[in-house]
């Protein structure tokens, strides 16, 4: 029988805790689903036993959980707005507001986010650039209509 993952704050482990820092920094609108860091961090903690157990090191082993635990979380286009922000509309965006605003954003850019197929490596890719473009032509005009 299949068990619901401890979401409790206080039972949190170190796993559940990296990936909740993370999430809040690159992806805060999955920094709430608790089920999903309770599944993600239990799965890396596990990978983590079982490299130690294969004779990894302590450092390979956290390598390997943290291939585990990050896997799809490495491009954030929440990010990636924060940095238009800064770089593109310093004159127009206070930095300090940059992360409440490209917020805001997220939900406005959804169409032209969608477009894409966002993957860890998207930032290497050549479709990033065209991306980071279009990104700041319609953050441009929505700044420029009081956002």
């Amino acid at each position: 029988m299949a068990t619901k993952p401890n979401t409790s704050a206080v039972k949190f482990s170190y796993f559940r805790l990296s990936l909740l820092s993370y999430l809040r920094d690159t992806h805060p609108t999955k920094a709430t689903d608790l089920d999903f860091i309770a599944v993600r961090g239990d799965s890396a903690a596990e990978t983590y036993s079982q490299a130690i157990k294969a004779g990894h090191t302590h450092d390979e082993a956290e390598a390997i959980s943290s291939q585990v635990l990050y896997e799809g979380l490495y491009f954030s286009t929440y990010r990636t707005l924060v940095t238009i922000l800064w770089e593109e509309f310093s004159e127009e965006v206070d930095p300090s507001q940059a992360e409440g605003i490209a917020m805001e954003l997220l939900p406005r850019l959804t169409d032209t986010i969608q477009k894409y197929t966002l993957s860890d490596d998207f930032a290497d890719t050549l479709q990033y650039n065209q991306f980071y473009t279009e990104l700041t032509g319609e953050i441009q005009i929505l700044l420029e209509n009081g956002l």
